[in-house]
């Protein structure tokens, strides 16, 4: 599909900094991001998300076609990491608990 505009983030390491994949993020219409340097908790997050999913999905069977393999991480994340993890910075509410009671407020305010 068309990924244009979708931001990668990386760290600073040299091949996320080379002319070839400068030249392959422009090429696909995709932005690049890096994190400051020495500043190890901007990818905390999202290392800690691939951590889950690759244990939760990807390492628990062997994926015959991509297209059952992207159906099992979309299920996980929309049945698992939204709905029923808790999470600490969200004052241990998931994130669709997190998400209806800010909508809640907004829709209060106005």
């Amino acid at each position: 599909g068309n990924v244009t505009g979708c931001v990668v983030h990386s760290d600073r390491g040299s091949q996320f900094r080379s002319r070839k994949f400068v030249r392959a993020l422009k090429r696909h219409g995709l932005v690049g991001s890096m994190g400051r340097v020495g500043a190890a908790g901007d990818n905390a997050a999202m290392e800690s998300f691939f951590s889950l999913l690759q244990n939760n999905v990807l390492d628990r069977k062997p994926w015959a076609t991509r297209g059952e393999l992207r159906l099992a991480i979309v299920t996980w994340i929309e049945r698992t990491y939204h709905r029923r993890r808790r999470q600490h910075r969200l004052g241990r509410l998931t994130p669709v608990e997190f998400e209806t009671m800010m909508n809640t407020q907004v829709v209060l305010a106005a």
